[in-house]
Parts: C-alpha cells; structure tokens; sequence
C-alpha cells in the first residue's frame, strides 16, 4: 500500500512540475509576440481605434439597438410609435435621441410588466376569468405606464427651462440681441432645452418667421416655450424698451419664469399627492385571489359563498370598480401635457370602423343630427373637455361599449351557471353545515356521497318533469344508497332532488338578457358620463387658466403696435377651457369687435374671466391697451400670491375627491369580499346548524 502511495505522490508531482513549465513557456511566448506587435503596424491600428471607441460598454448603443428589435415584434411596434409621435415634440428633428427614449421607456414598462403578467398567470391559474381580465387590465396599464414616463420627460424641460431662461438673461445683458442670445445660451448639447431653443433660433432667423412660429406652435412641448418664442419674435420685430428703468423683454422672460415656477410646483404636489393613489387603486383587483384562498382556508363554512355564484359576482363587480377608479384617478391627475397636442395625430381604431359601410350607417343611425340642441351640447362637452375625439369616432367608442358590455353580461351570466352546477357537482356532502374545517375522515365520506348523488343527477339532469318520487325509486337499486336505512334515503332523494333543481334552473333567463342590455346602457353611457367628469375637473382649473391669461396680457399690453386682436390670438393659442368662445369671438371679430367680444361674454359666466372681456371692450373703442389693464401690472404681487392660494386650494381638491376614488376599490375588497360574506355566511351556516342540531334532538 505505502509503495502504490508513493508512485502516486510522484505522478501528481510530476503533474505540477508540467504545469508549471507550460504556463512559463505561454507567458515567455505572449511576451515575445507583444514584443512584436509594438513594433508592428498592429499597435498603429490600436492607437487609431481607440479614439474611436468608448472604453466601456454604452447604454446608448443597447437602446439603439433595442429600439429596432421592438419595431420588429408585431404587439411592440404599435407603443414604439406611439412613444415616436410624442418624444418627436420633444426630441425634436433628432432621431438618435428619439429612438434611444422610446426604448428607455418601452425596457421599464416591460421590466414592470413582465413579472407582473408572470405573477397573475401564478396567482390566478385556477381563475382563467379571472386571469384573462387582469392580462387586459395589465394592457392597459401599459399605456398607463407609457404617458406617465413621456410625461416625466416633460416635466424634466420645464425644469432646464428655469435654467435656460436665467442664462438667456445674462446672454441678452452681454449681446443685447435676441436671437443671438438665444443662439449663444442653446449651445449646451447635454440638455433637451437646448434643442428647442436652437429651433427657436431658427425661426427668429428665417426668411418668414412668423409662418414658422406658428407651426412651432403645433408642436412645442408646452405652452411656456409658445410664450417664449412669441415674445422673442415680437421683440424682435418691434423692438426692446425700458419700463422703469428694465428691459421689457427681460421682464417678460421673468414672467414666464414665474409662471413656470408655479406650474413646476403644482405638478410636483400633484404627482406625491396621486403617485400612491394610481397603486392603492390596483391593489385589490391583485388580492382577489390571494383573499379568497386566504378566507377559504381560515373559515371552510365560507367556502361555497366564494366558489358559488355570489363570489362571482361580487369579484367581477370588484374589479369593474378598480378599473372605473384607476381610470377616474388617472384624468384626475392628468396635467395635459403632450398627449393633447399629438392624439389628433393618429389614425386611431375608431376611424377604421367608421370607415367602413357598417359602421359608418351605425354611427349615423345613434348620432344627433348637426344643428339639433344635442349635436350641439355633446359638441361643446367635447370641446370643454378638450377632448381629441371627433364626433363620429366618440359615437364609435359608445357603440362598442355597447356592445362589448351587453356581450361581457351575458358571458358572465353563463360563466355563473357554469360555476352553480360546477359547485353542486364538486361540493363535499353532508347533512349539517361545517362550522369548522373536516377532519381528513369525515371530508372523504362527504366526498363519497357527493359522487354517489352525482350519479344519480346524471340519469335525471335536464329532464324538468323529474319527481322526489322518480329519484327515490332510482336510489333504491343503487348499492350505496341500499346500505342505508329508509329514512336515510328519503333524506338522500330529498337532497338529490334539491341538487336537481338547482342544475335544471342555471340556464339563461329572460331577466338575464334583460340586464345585458341594461348593462349595454350602462357602456353606452360611460363615455358619456366621463366627458362630464372631466368637464368638472376642468372647471375645477378655470381660475388658473384665467391667471395665466392676465400673465400673457401684462406680457403684450406694454409692446408697440400690439392690439385687441393680437392679443386674442395668443389668448387663444394657450387656451383649454375658454378655447371655443375665444376662437369664436375671432372669427366674428371682422364684423364686429365690440359685438364679438359681447356674443363672448353672453357665453362666460366665470367672473374673472368677464372682467378681462370687459377691459378688452375698454381697449376696443375707449383707452389705450396699457391702461385698460393697468391694475395688472399695479397687483402683479398680489394676483401671484392669490394664484398659489388658488393652485394651493385646487390640489386639496383634487387630493380629496382623488383618495375618496383611490380607496373605494380597497374598502369594496375588504368590506364587500371579506367583512360581509364572513359575517353574514357565518351567522347564517351557524343558525342553519344549530336548527339541525335541535331536530336531531327532537
């Protein structure tokens, strides 16, 4: 034994000592070629490559090619362009950046989505209803997910704009010219801003300025750089002058400063205020399953309250409610950013449909015929709610809801016979109801019986003139039931007979139908019902729009030449909720401008808002602009100060009406789903025991 240890000692030596000269001899040989290569025309290369290569590898290089892997995939290529559409506001004429932030975008929203899709199939594989609503749902938070990101971008320029507009002041001190301050202060390549100051750039020099400023205003990425483009051209076309003693354009950037300032702090408040609330208000449709399981295996006796048809019910009605709820909290929040500006862009689903012989004679045959009182009501709560829907295509989506709602009803409707007679078939027999849970015995005797009568249903299931009488003499020549006493199978014809019922009478029925059609009432309503809610929400917002309406005024009233028109015009180009009298009172402006702007008064009732038409009247017909709006710029201090009362007190407003939607879903989970059916399944199971258990007695 020793003589084998030692031969093997020496081959492992052996093996290291050879180790150990082929490593020496593969370093001598690496350090003999690199010798070489120094001297090569291989080092030459390296050195030129070098520069041209980064030193680690590049995010952005990923992205680019992440983007053209999505374009590819059929599903992934319909939210690529629809990110290219509103990050081409932003990003603009740079299609690097453009497909590097769509693909930024898309990776975290399928980062996000992914796991919670793989997460749903885990939870809910038993539920395939239940899992088919929460992967649609899921869909939709996509979209979600996507306006809420493009929408960071957004708020991340009207922040570098805080900035770009300071070095635009410092810039103007020194050159003392617009445009070449503008030029100057946009040469920082590493901010978004400074593209959109490059192009305003372009504008200023241009052959025809004012033709490429107005198609700047289609696309700009916020209302602060039309103001800011508008006033740099007016000032360049008219010229700068002193007012006390500053320049009026470096006063007029200071007051779009400002007004950022405000709007930059209103979308902060408002995003920590509904960040949570959009979660809180999914929560519930994702504990569904996991609250049912839980409840079933804590409290047995509710057992055929979750698997039966009121579950059901109350499951789907639960995940209605988070959906309604998620989508009230998201217009809630909405600030309006890009998404306005780019919908009308697209050719959506809506326009396809009505496109074709169908559909076009459908959307005619529910429409109001133009010129009638409700074509004009239901036009005019799209325009307050600023809507990008045509007529026809809001008619399509009523249509549809229509019909997909009365279709869902009736499914469900079926889906709850199913899940009945599933339960009547599955259910573990016994004569008592269970309190507790059943021991392993007693669960495998229930379960025998229930297979027994199973049997027995088979023979006489849907045939509607079965008697108690026709299910006992069956019973009789069964050896299960044979083994019992005569009243034991009196009890057995008795139950299987009220099993029998129950499966003959889960068919659909007249009020079914009925109730599709009343919940298709319902879906042609919803689009209805949203519009007037967002008209609310937007009314909630009227005070502000018309603060920053005395903001463009006291920007205009002080340039030369500037008239009641002109500053219409602008008005005009920043409005939301007074866009349609304003527009109108342009177009009849020709005729008339004192008679326009009182046809626009007749159709104002906001006070602030009839205070600014009647200094416009004034400007008209009696005294110059500067002193028709003089108190503007008298109480400029004190109009800021009420402006951040008034976004101050419109955020509480939102906050509060937004938690009272956020929390409903939760509280319908736990009070609807868990509180009630413990409570009431429990009472009633102990009672229907407790009578039993007297019988016996008796």
């Amino acid at each position: 034994m020793s003589e084998e240890a030692g031969s093997g000692n020496q081959v492992i030596i052996y093996i290291m000592v050879g180790a150990v000269v082929l490593f020496a001899l593969i370093v001598m040989v690496y350090l003999m070629l690199k010798k070489r290569m120094q001297k090569s025309e291989y080092q030459k290369l390296k050195e030129m490559q070098a520069g041209t290569k980064s030193k680690k590898y590049s995010g952005e290089v990923l992205f680019q090619k992440l983007y053209i892997t999505y374009v590819k995939i059929p599903f992934l290529k319909r939210y690529v362009l629809k990110l290219r559409r509103r990050l081409e506001i932003i990003d603009i004429d740079d299609e690097y950046s453009t497909r590097r932030d769509a693909a930024k975008v898309l990776t975290k929203a399928l980062g996000i989505i992914i796991p919670l899709v793989i997460l749903t199939i885990v939870i809910t594989r038993t539920n395939i209803l239940l899992m088919g609503i929460l992967l649609i749902f899921e869909l939709f938070m996509i979209d979600t997910f996507i306006d809420s990101s493009v929408d960071k971008i957004d708020n991340g320029i009207l922040k570098e704009q805080l900035d770009f507009f300071s070095e635009i002041r410092h810039a103007y001190h020194e050159y003392n010219m617009v445009e070449e301050a503008i030029y100057q202060t946009s040469q920082d390549d590493e901010k978004n801003i400074s593209k959109q100051g490059e192009r305003i750039h372009e504008i200023l020099i241009s052959p025809e300025p004012e033709m490429e400023l107005e198609k700047y205003y289609d696309i700009a990425p916020n209302s602060f750089l039309k103001e800011f483009a508008g006033i740099s051209y007016l000032t360049q076309e008219f010229g700068d002058r002193k007012v006390d003693g500053s320049s009026l354009y470096l006063k007029n950037v200071n007051n779009i400063s400002q007004e950022m300032q405000l709007e930059i702090l209103k979308r902060d408040k408002l995003n920590y205020v509904f960040q949570s609330l959009a979660i809180i208000s999914i929560v519930p449709i994702l504990g569904l399953e996991p609250l049912k399981q839980w409840a079933v295996g804590n409290f047995s006796f509710t057992k055929s309250w979750y698997y039966g048809k009121t579950g059901l019910l109350v499951q789907i009605l639960v995940m209605i409610l988070t959906f309604v709820c998620y989508l009230l909290v998201r217009k809630l929040k909405d600030n309006g950013s890009t998404n306005i500006t780019t919908k009308n862009l697209e050719n959506p689903w809506q326009q396809r449909i009505y496109k074709t012989k169908i559909g076009k004679r459908l959307v005619k045959t529910f429409m109001p015929k133009p010129g009638t009182k409700e074509h004009r009501k239901l036009d005019l709560m799209l325009k307050d709610s600023a809507s990008p829907l045509k007529m026809e295509w809001f008619y399509v989506n009523r249509i549809v809801l229509f019909v997909v709602a009365a279709i869902a009803t009736m499914f469900i409707a079926n889906q709850m016979h199913k899940v009945a007679v599933d339960w009547v078939y599955t259910e573990p027999t016994t004569d008592y109801d269970i309190i507790g849970d059943m021991s392993d015995r007693d669960k495998a005797a229930a379960e025998e019986v229930t297979a027994a009568d199973n049997r027995i249903l088979d023979k006489f299931k849907g045939n509607m003139q079965t008697t108690q009488e026709d299910i006992k003499r069956e019973i009789s020549n069964d050896e299960f039931y044979l083994a019992n006493a005569e009243n034991a199978m009196d009890t057995a014809a008795k139950r299987i007979y009220g099993k029998l019922q129950t499966i003959n009478l889960e068919y659909v029925q007249w009020f079914e139908v009925l109730l599709a059609f009343v919940f298709g009432i319902v879906g042609y309503m919803g689009p209805v019902w949203l519009l007037r809610f967002q008209v609310k929400m937007r009314q909630m917002e009227m005070e502000d729009e018309v603060m920053q309406f005395q903001t463009i005024i006291l920007m205009l009233m002080r340039i030369e030449r500037v008239n009641v028109e002109i500053i219409l015009e602008w008005l005009e180009r920043y409005s939301n909720i007074f866009k349609g009298p304003i527009s109108r009172c342009l177009n009849n402006y020709e005729a008339g401008a004192w008679e326009a702007l009182e046809a626009m008064k007749e159709e104002v009732t906001f006070n602030l808002m009839l205070r600014i038409i009647e200094s416009l009247q004034a400007a008209v017909e009696k005294i110059p602009i500067r002193d028709a709006f003089e108190e503007l710029d008298s109480e400029r201090d004190y109009y800021q100060e009420k402006r951040k009362e008034s976004n101050s007190r419109l955020i509480k407003k939102k906050a509060m009406i937004g938690r009272m939607i956020g929390f409903a879903p939760m509280i319908a989970l736990f009070v609807g789903y868990l509180i009630i059916p413990l409570v009431f399944v429990g009472l009633t199971s102990m009672s229907n025991t407790f009578t039993t258990m007297m019988n016996m007695t008796n």
